[in-house]
């Protein structure tokens, strides 16, 4: 409902008579979207430097050694 507001497929008036909604709320939301939009990508910068110490870690652990700690793992 954010983004047909924001990308103006519909005006703040038909999205709030659509659903009943109080013009204030819907500009609310648009702020709050707005303002943390960028969190969404904050989130995958993260994901990518978990990746990272996790490919640096399986470098240092040879295969052998990661099979056997699976299996420990799996027997507990």
């Amino acid at each position: 409902m954010v983004l047909d507001f924001i990308s103006g497929v519909y005006s703040a008036a038909e999205l709030c008579q659509q659903h009943q909604l109080n013009p204030q709320l819907l500009s609310r939301w648009k702020t709050e979207f707005l303002e943390r939009a960028s969190l969404v990508f904050e989130h995958d910068q993260q994901r990518s430097a978990e990746q990272e110490r996790i490919a640096e870690l399986e470098r240092l652990v040879p295969r052998d050694a990661q099979r056997d700690i699976i299996i420990q793992m799996k027997w507990l």
